[in-house]
């Protein structure tokens, strides 16, 4: 094997050798390089062209030195440690962001565990409302001094509830804790009215998935402002401080927040969730018939009618072999698609039932 260059780590140039090699044959190596490579240049030292100059070297003559080799290891050593301390100090970073990932992926599995999240939710929901209270009602504050119409714009947003903080505000013996404790029985009042609506238990199902995708959620919008905060982290050593310490500090407060956005995501979706019921599939017929198979099953001559829904306006006839059905049949094909299931309950599709082109 030839090489015209050595590279920074050994290891790669030892791979090159075992390479040269065949069928168990040892192989030989030669590898020709110039005092004027990268390798040499930077970590080798100028000192060195200039001292072969002295001994009478001649510019392009080969120079064939034991003292030649050992400074191509000692590059090659200060190159591999660096690249060493590169990789030690990488790790460190990763290891901020593993143990924020094994407590989100150890919480994310226990709620997926569970059947039932309402306790989560509500407590999710109480921390929400004390936070918003506390942030317009001062401690040991007077009435006069409470930010009551920004309150009420907040637990609006949070809640979806309009709740009369001014006028409590004029009772006497009011404070923070009993605004607390009233808009949190609102809160509760609202979501079991809610919940009973809805029905218990897709009220579950739903809690369960508005807590799992809120999670999801905030965390990939973590991961992403980390890898913004690694990216510019090692500009602080040029204000005298640890780009790691100052790392691992702000990365728990970004974790902090990251909670703190979930909580408001879950407490805020789950005040203005609402289910809709899906409109009638066929909302031409309602109140008509149309032809099913009896339960005799058989042909077409052994169809009989059978009411969709309402009253009963009349039977419908199925288009003749021209294509020419009874009132109701134009509506009957514009309305229905026709790869969808007939109505007629034959359990074909409609353009081979009664949508079938003449």
């Amino acid at each position: 094997m030839i090489g015209t260059e050595r590279h920074e780590s050994r290891r790669i140039d030892n791979q090159l050798r075992g390479r040269s090699g065949r069928q168990g044959d040892p192989g030989a190596s030669r590898f020709f390089l110039s005092l004027e490579d990268d390798l040499m240049r930077i970590y080798g030292g100028e000192r060195m062209g200039a001292f072969w100059t002295k001994l009478g070297m001649k510019e392009g003559e080969a120079i064939v030195h034991p003292w030649l080799n050992k400074a191509l290891e000692r590059a090659q050593k200060k190159v591999e440690a660096r690249n060493f301390d590169m990789r030690k100090n990488v790790l460190k970073y990763d290891d901020v962001m593993n143990d924020q990932r094994k407590e989100v992926y150890a919480q994310r599995r226990e709620y997926m565990a569970m059947e039932d999240v309402s306790g989560i939710i509500h407590e999710l929901r109480e921390q929400s409302i004390e936070e918003s209270v506390h942030a317009r009602i001062p401690e040991k504050a007077f009435a006069e001094q409470w930010e009551s119409e920004a309150l009420e714009a907040d637990l609006l947003s949070l809640l979806n509830l309009t709740l009369p903080i001014s006028e409590w505000a004029k009772e006497d013996g009011m404070d923070a804790d009993l605004v607390i404790q009233r808009v949190e029985e609102a809160a509760t009042q609202s979501q079991a009215a809610r919940s009973a609506n809805i029905g218990p238990n897709i009220m579950r199902h739903i809690e369960k998935q508005v807590l799992l995708t809120s999670f999801d959620a905030v965390w990939k919008e973590h991961l992403h402002a980390l890898d913004q905060l690694r990216q510019g982290i090692g500009l602080r050593a040029y204000g005298q401080r640890d780009p790691l310490n100052e790392y691992k500090h702000e990365a728990f407060q970004l974790f902090t927040a990251m909670l703190d956005d979930m909580r408001l995501r879950v407490t805020t979706t789950m005040s203005r969730i609402e289910v809709v019921q899906q409109a009638d599939p066929f909302p031409g017929f309602e109140g008509q018939q149309v032809f099913a198979p009896n339960d005799e099953g058989g042909s077409a001559v052994g169809l009989e009618p059978r009411q969709v829904g309402g009253q009963p306006l009349g039977a419908f006839q199925a288009p003749s072999a021209e294509g020419h059905g009874a009132p109701g049949a134009d509506s009957f094909a514009q309305e229905t698609p026709r790869n969808a299931p007939c109505p007629c309950g034959s359990g074909k599709k409609f353009k081979h039932c009664h949508g079938r082109l003449a």
